[in-house]
């Protein structure tokens, strides 16, 4: 059986061939945020998630956050580079209260980055980001000792129990395949007898 995944020819709408390879899709990779629950308290209380991306082979995941006013989170040191951007609302850094972000503001925080996440408790609503991160970031407690970390496979750890608890229909986001060996001669290769 074919890789439907294979690179082939690509055409335009009217089907000229064009000179270069692409991956056949069948369909678009597409969610909608109406169609995704809102999965309450995750990583701590007033946080809440809607995922719309997760790629466990790469550490890569996309989510909409929404903050409750006066929430936070802890100081964290990013393994990759995040990009934040604001749709309502207003935050900031405690480490650069100078700079808050409000809507509308887009923030690129590069790999090697360290900070800690407020919401004003004086906001007026919530505020909610689209973030997108590769890597994972590493919680620090107050003290500066190792609390937790947060990637790709904790987000989907908590979106796949947390609306089981919840009582929410089952996670509905796009996602990368798994890895696995590929195919040689029509058989998949186990790794016995290698």
């Amino acid at each position: 059986m074919p890789n439907t995944t294979s690179p082939a020819p690509a055409n335009t709408s009217t089907g000229t061939e064009l000179p270069l390879l692409a991956i056949p899709q069948k369909r678009l990779l597409t969610v909608n945020e109406s169609g995704i629950p809102l999965i309450r308290d995750t990583v701590a209380p007033g946080i809440h998630i809607q995922v719309l991306r997760l790629d466990l082979e790469h550490n890569e995941w996309v989510v909409l956050v929404t903050f409750a006013p006066g929430t936070s989170l802890p100081l964290h040191y990013h393994t990759g580079p995040a990009e934040v951007y604001t749709l309502k609302g207003r935050w900031r850094y405690k480490e650069y209260s100078d700079q808050p972000q409000i809507a509308g503001s887009y923030l690129y925080e590069p790999g090697g980055s360290v900070h800690t996440l407020d919401v004003p408790a004086d906001n007026s609503e919530d505020t909610v980001l689209l973030v997108r991160v590769c890597g994972a970031n590493i919680n620090f407690d107050h003290d500066g000792q190792f609390h937790s970390i947060l990637d790709a496979l904790t987000i989907r750890h908590l979106a796949e129990t947390l609306s089981a608890a919840q009582k929410l229909p089952a996670p509905h986001y796009i996602e990368h395949g798994e890895a696995d060996v590929s195919e040689i001669e029509g058989t998949r290769q186990t790794g016995e007898g290698i």
